[in-house]
């Protein structure tokens, strides 16, 4: 069977995809997998890439450029991948990525896909639309306020002031449809607010802003479809008030906990607020859900992150290893658990039309 790798992507998070995508072509078996590469670049442009049967030598592999496409590389049209006996492994961050754009796109061309549908992976991706869902269901998270471009620009005192009426410096301000820390400041006082949407805005046109809490960071893995399992949660463990993308992703500062050393009652609740906002957004195949804990072992969830990294350095990965679940085990469930999910859809289609 054939893996359609789709990588890198028209956001912030590129790089991010290319690190990811790099990790997961190390892990495949590849005694059962061939692995079609397929690139997308910074400007929108799709590259067909080599068809891998075997661990790639080094990175350089992934960097196909249509300027320079030939045997090994050719530009393509999107609906071009279209092929049968093969699942795509959408391993591409942010917006035009895991915002369902993709996916939508997929279901199109009636491409099985590894991960969350279309409504999930929209309503996920936005920080604003995941707090009004997981709101109805009781799930506790940070006081926040969401700001729209438009209201800033027609009346930006009116915004501090509903900040400032409602939160307490300092605060987060975070770009509704963006991961990885792209986007986001820390504000102490009002100038750097305003800073701080100013920022927020060249990545969205929806921002929202969090109070901050001095918290430990935990995470937890999902993984399945209609039956969900979670891991126990791990910790971030921070020696800095903030990690940016640098950190995350290029200098590798970030240091886990796996298992995370917090009291058994807090795992289970973590586990099954995790459970309950998957299940709530229509999670499948995977996600990795983020949570604030104070020091009076309150919880606050951060978000859903429906395609979380995948780098050798990744919570997500590290989790099910911890687990008993090694990497290849789990690229191979996720294939599976795709390709149930594409098959139980055209079942549904088939049992409707009859």
């Amino acid at each position: 069977m054939r893996i359609i790798l789709l990588y890198g992507g028209q956001s912030a998070e590129h790089d991010v995809s290319i690190l990811s995508a790099f990790s997961v072509l190390n892990a495949v078996y590849y005694n059962y997998y061939q692995v079609q590469l397929v690139y997308i670049t910074k400007e929108g442009q799709w590259v067909k890439g080599p068809l891998l049967n075997e661990k790639p030598e080094s990175e350089e592999v992934l960097h196909l450029h249509w300027q320079n496409a030939g045997d090994t590389a050719q530009v393509i049209q999107a609906c071009q991948i279209k092929e049968d006996n093969a699942i795509v492994l959408p391993i591409l961050h942010g917006p035009n990525g895991e915002d369902g754009t993709i996916q939508g796109f997929l279901e199109t061309i009636g491409m099985p896909y590894v991960g969350a549908g279309v409504m999930t992976s929209a309503s996920s991706m936005d920080k604003i639309t995941t707090k009004y869902i997981l709101h109805a269901v009781d799930i506790p998270q940070v006081p926040y306020v969401p700001v729209l471009k438009n209201q800033w620009k027609e009346n930006p005192k009116k915004v501090f002031e509903q900040c400032e009426g409602t939160l307490l410096y300092p605060m987060f301000v975070k770009p509704a449809n963006m991961g990885s820390s792209v986007g986001i400041s820390e504000a102490h006082n009002r100038e750097e607010l305003q800073e701080a949407l100013i920022e927020a805005y060249h990545y969205d046109s929806r921002v929202v802003i969090e109070q901050s809490i001095e918290a430990r960071e935990i995470e937890v893995a999902i993984l399945g479809n209609e039956d969900v399992r979670t891991t126990l949660p791990g910790e971030i463990v921070k020696d800095v008030a903030f990690y940016d993308y640098n950190s995350k992703y290029i200098d590798n500062n970030i240091k886990m906990q796996i298992p995370a050393k917090i009291p058994e009652e807090v795992q289970e609740k973590a586990r099954q607020y995790a459970k309950t906002a998957y299940t709530t957004l229509g999670g499948s195949g995977l996600s990795r859900c983020d949570f604030f804990l104070t020091s009076k072992n309150e919880l606050f969830l951060n978000e859903l992150n429906t395609m979380p990294g995948f780098t050798q350095f990744s919570m997500y990965p590290s989790l099910w290893e911890k687990t008993g679940l090694p990497y290849g085990d789990l690229i191979e469930e996720l294939i599976q658990l795709g390709l149930n999910q594409y098959n139980q859809k055209k079942k549904l289609h088939v049992d409707v039309d009859e």
